[in-house]
């Protein structure tokens, strides 16, 4: 199924079972290249550490620790990943988790990750700019 067939679908289809197939299959693809990415940074950084100059391991410090922070933030999109299938398998994907409201197409497939409805993530935004000032 491709984007445009699934935003063509009608409303009483929204997580039918091929819309939940479509996000599974690309929820895998996510998972499979963040995992790649993941292994080819580690790869970069024992070859780093294997540097035995010690001005040129200093000089590798820099790239090193933000490729450590990428890392880290690929782990965290790979956490929400593994939710977001676990979602999938309960029959809760696609609805917000706190009103309960359909998700949407749009924002699932711009951010298949997402657990909130654009009302209630965009509510909370806003408490969070108000708590912040």
């Amino acid at each position: 199924m491709t984007r445009d067939e699934l935003l063509a679908m009608p409303a009483e289809a929204y997580m039918s079972e091929a819309q939940l197939a479509y996000f599974r299959e690309r929820l895998l693809e996510m998972r499979d290249e963040i995992l790649a990415d993941i292994e080819g940074a580690r790869d970069g950084l024992l070859d780093n550490e294997r540097t035995p100059d010690e001005l040129d391991r200093a000089a590798m410090e820099e790239p090193r620790l933000l490729s450590m922070r990428v890392q880290e933030r690929e782990g965290r999109l790979l956490r929400k990943i593994d939710q977001a299938l676990d979602r999938i398998q309960t029959g809760e994907y696609g609805y917000c988790e706190v009103s309960g409201e359909p998700i949407g197409l749009p924002r699932l497939l711009a951010r298949p990750t997402a657990t909130l409805c654009i009302e209630v993530k965009e509510r909370q935004e806003k408490t969070e700019h108000v708590i912040v000032r």
